[in-house]
């Protein structure tokens, strides 16, 4: 019915509408007259995701746009309710209004409110979210969602800042730069999030873009290290040009293939006061028939699982790192032992590093415990490395 890559995000058409039919099974949720699918995409563009409803033809494949989301909201489609007056569920949210849901009537132009949940926050001051774009030094573009304390001013000067990411392989430039996300989101905390640090006082560098690019007959691991240092660097320079990142104080955090990240970042340049690794992989010997997108086994490729892997520099992370698992981690790659080798590589090469084990808990972390004890470690590790850094006399003491 339609072909694409799957690395466009500006001309994907999305995925079709599901409904129960009476046997229980799930199937395609077609107009009245069954000639048309209904079908719901993200609706990327360069100024942000505003997600659409179309119908396509299920006999020549062609598109009619029935919705798109308003501007200055961020709506999403949910279900059909009806498909012959092309009723629609939405969930709209905006960056002061918390997620609820209304019933869109696309051929009577009603808009109905259904649901009127609070603010999970009550009362508490939002911060302000700003997508950033940007270009690294090879020109490809890239992005950030930057998040500052409430009430920040201008005048407040750079802060110390957190970012975050996690590593993306593409094939082309134009698809790595394409802008995901929408700047009109309510500000959705949960366990891995780093937002919550801006009540702390960081400015906040969310899912800063980190593409790993390999053109034609290159891979994109070919390169990996440098392409991750550049992208990481371009983060902090736009943070710096915008004057609310102090370039001197500045730590990187990921989980799983995020932490593999941090440590690799750590281990290749200085750029960093501190890092948080959580749940991550750090030998890829260890994992010799493949990792993320890598298709080639380590006989094939040994030197590339060599050169990405953090463990292999151990001996060069001299940056204060904090390493988080889960001591049930079942996820392929990520087993606790990779955590527990590269903090006594770490620590017998003299790094500063501190090792967490959690409880019972797997790649990603569910027990209220365990929760409220990361974000102490986490909270830790920032106000003694990044806040207030001790001074390079006092680190150079025994």
């Amino acid at each position: 019915m339609f072909e694409g890559s799957f690395e466009d995000r500006y001309h994907d058409p999305g995925e079709p509408f599901e409904v129960m039919n009476a046997a229980g099974k799930r199937v395609l949720q077609t107009t009245a007259d069954s000639r048309g699918i209904y079908f719901h995409a993200e609706g990327a563009s360069p100024e942000g995701d505003r997600p659409v409803v179309s119908v396509m033809s299920a006999n020549h494949g062609e598109t009619k746009r029935l919705w798109q989301s308003a501007d200055h909201f961020f709506e999403s489609p949910v279900f059909v309710l009806d498909a012959a007056s092309s009723t629609l569920l939405l969930r709209r949210e905006s960056p002061e209004q918390p997620p609820n849901y209304y019933r869109k009537s696309l051929a009577k132009e009603e808009f109905q409110q259904v649901t009127f949940f609070p603010s999970p926050y009550g009362n508490a001051p939002l911060p302000k979210k700003q997508v950033l774009k940007y270009k690294r030094a090879d020109g490809v573009d890239l992005s950030a969602n930057l998040y500052l304390p409430p009430g920040y001013k201008p005048e407040d000067g750079p802060l110390p800042a957190l970012m975050e990411a996690y590593p993306t392989e593409y094939k082309t430039k134009s698809a790595a730069g394409q802008i995901r996300g929408s700047p009109y989101e309510f500000p959705i905390l949960y366990w891995g999030s780093p937002i919550p640090f801006v009540t702390q006082g960081y400015a906040v560098l969310e899912n800063a873009t980190i593409p790993i690019i390999g053109e034609g007959q290159a891979e994109p691991n070919d390169t990996y290290v440098d392409q991750l240092v550049a992208s990481a660097q371009a983060a902090i320079e736009e943070g710096v040009r915008l004057g609310v990142v102090d370039r001197h104080r500045v730590a990187v955090m990921g989980h799983s293939y995020g932490a593999f990240m941090t440590a690799n970042l750590l281990a290749h340049s200085d750029l960093f006061k501190a890092g948080i690794a959580r749940s991550g992989a750090y030998n890829r010997t260890l994992t010799p028939f493949g990792f993320q997108n890598e298709e080639r086994t380590y006989w094939q490729a040994p030197e590339i699982y060599y050169k990405m892997s953090p463990f292999s520099f151990a001996d060069k992370i001299k940056t204060p790192i904090l390493l988080i698992h889960g001591e049930a981690d079942n996820n392929t790659g990520t087993f606790p032992m990779q955590s527990e080798r590269l903090f006594s590589a770490i620590k017998g090469q003299g790094g500063t590093v501190r090792f967490v084990l959690l409880p019972l808990e797997s790649h990603g972390y569910a027990g209220r415990e365990s929760v409220l004890h990361m974000f102490w470690e986490m909270n830790n590790w920032m106000t003694t490395y990044v806040k207030n850094p001790p001074s390079a006399t006092a680190a150079a003491k025994p």
